[in-house]
């Protein structure tokens, strides 16, 4: 199994691209399940997951090609072969549950295995099958399956009321909405640029969507969609890991292609912190302005607040800030299970359910250490950037499912850092 070997050398200086979303990617993929007509996507970030949408999408009939070094991904559904979505693939990854809306929407039947994914707490999915119940879905659970099937073998319209926002669900719902017949509104709908992307998409195919980026997004069915070429927007949760290495290291790293509008609550943390973030005509800038961090309280939000996805970097910079960090996990419970890890490195971490007190020290100290989900992972890479001598990250095939090039991207901001192959 592979690990990561991180030597803490000091400041990074340099420019790191930020590639495609991997959540905005996963979610418009699906979306091809939706159409007879070729679906082409640029833009496309080069990670394990993709691989993993890429896989299923493929077992259900579709044709999925990764061209020009897999950054365009051409997807063509002309039929859907098989509407069952198999535990084999489906556990890997929780975004498999995307494909239950579009072939319940297309061809009025689906069967879609429970979805597995991080070891981050209940992620449950509820409000995915309440929204398709809303829509005339008649749902069977059984045997670790979703059996679904519409009536008349289409969906209809209705109001989709979320009793909490929910980013997979108003996704699905989105998905589904668009070929059934008649109006639907989704209230209390996520806000999340993903979500605004797949809205993008799914227009130019033809849907008729209206509040995207708002709580309530209305669509108005139609009878069949087209093929569309659409770029991915920028991955923000990337865009925010490399804004913090300058953070943690010193130095000043420019992140191409970064928007302050995707990363709005974060940067407004990190300039209390003492990090200084400027837009340029191609990205975003980011330096410390002077001396040590200071602290800061953080609380996780739905979009447009603080993202959950970068507690754990952020917490991996407030671990030498000066003064005392509360940081609130409100998104997902056992979402602190880095805190222990990056204690290992020297970081004073007192974790009490969902808040983590973070007492800053002066440095931490490279250790052996193991993550334990995608973001927690990448947190104890920017640590070790920060760390005294050699840190060892094992268990890093979670980092692929996220995170593309991140040695080759550090590397060439002047990180120590390197692959062992296990």
């Amino acid at each position: 199994m592979d690990s990561i070997l991180v030597r803490g050398n000091g400041a990074l200086n340099g420019v790191i691209p930020i590639a495609g979303a991997k959540n905005a990617c996963l979610t418009l993929m699906p979306a091809t399940l939706l159409t007879e007509e070729p679906l082409t996507l640029t833009n496309a970030p080069r990670l394990s997951d993709i691989a993993t949408m890429t896989q299923l999408l493929r077992s259900l009939g579709a044709e999925v090609a990764a061209l020009q070094d897999g950054q365009v991904l051409a997807l063509s559904s002309h039929k859907i072969t098989n509407h069952t979505a198999d535990y084999d693939i489906v556990r890997k990854m929780r975004a498999s549950i995307l494909v239950l809306g579009p072939m319940l929407a297309r061809d009025g039947h689906a069967v879609v295995s429970l979805p597995g994914g991080c070891a981050i707490g209940a992620r449950p999915v509820d409000l995915h099958l309440k929204a398709l119940e809303a829509m005339g879905a008649d749902l069977d659970l059984r045997d670790g399956y979703v059996h679904a099937r519409a009536p008349g073998g289409r969906l209809k319209g209705a109001v989709v009321d979320f009793p909490i926002v929910s980013v997979g669900a108003t996704e699905n719902a989105l998905l589904a909405a668009t070929l059934a017949k008649g109006t639907t509104e989704i209230r209390n709908a996520a806000r999340e640029p993903e979500i605004v992307d797949l809205a993008q998409c799914l227009r130019r195919m033809g849907a008729q969507i209206e509040g995207e980026g708002t709580s309530t997004i209305t669509i108005q069915g139609v009878d069949r969609l087209n093929g569309a070429t659409h770029r991915v927007v920028a991955d923000r949760i990337e865009l925010g890991t490399y804004m913090l290495a300058p953070a943690i290291c010193g130095g000043e790293v420019e992140c191409l292609g970064g928007r302050l509008d995707l990363v709005g609550a974060f940067a407004e943390r990190l300039d209390a912190a003492g990090v200084s973030v400027t837009e340029t005509p191609t990205g975003l800038k980011v330096a410390r302005r002077n001396g040590r961090i200071s602290a800061v309280n953080v609380t996780t939000e739905p979009f447009p607040g603080f993202p959950t996805d970068l507690q754990a970097q952020m917490m991996a910079l407030l671990c030498t800030a000066s003064g005392v960090s509360v940081l609130e996990e409100k998104i997902f419970e056992n979402r602190f299970m880095h805190a222990p890890e990056l204690a290992r490195m020297g970081a004073r971490i007192d974790v009490h359910g969902g808040t983590a007190t973070v007492t800053g020290v002066e440095t931490l100290r490279g250790a052996r250490v193991m993550a334990t989900d995608l973001r927690a992972s990448v947190s104890l890479i920017l640590a070790g950037l920060a760390a005294e001598g050699e840190t060892v990250v094992s268990r890093v095939y979670h980092l692929d499912r996220g995170y593309e090039k991140v040695e080759e991207k550090l590397r060439a901001c002047g990180a120590q850092i390197e692959r062992i192959k296990g």
